[in-house]
């Protein structure tokens, strides 16, 4: 067996990976750069419309503000957000 015919795809092969493995660190220092030259500023946060929302969203005469109140209340403790962070519109009561 000729030793080119095994050197020929060895060496292929190793510049192959040797340009992959070249592009991906320019890759990454390119990201790095970016990163330091524009770094990611937060939107501010949407300005709220309703601070607390309040029994009035729930037009069901049958519902007093009572049950809307507890029922936000109880939906904030077990979502682990405020009550002002979401807004109760519709309950059904049981039929």
């Amino acid at each position: 067996m000729d030793t080119a015919t095994l050197t020929t795809p060895l060496t292929i092969s190793v510049i192959a990976m040797s340009v992959i493995f070249a592009v991906l660190i320019i890759l990454i220092y390119t990201i790095k750069v970016m990163v330091y030259l524009a770094p990611y500023e937060e939107p501010p946060a949407p300005a709220r419309t309703r601070p607390n929302p309040t029994a009035a969203l729930v037009t069901d005469p049958r519902v007093p503000p009572e049950i809307v109140t507890a029922i936000t209340a109880a939906l904030g403790a077990h979502l682990g957000k405020s009550p002002g962070e979401f807004q109760v519109t519709q309950i059904n009561p049981g039929q």
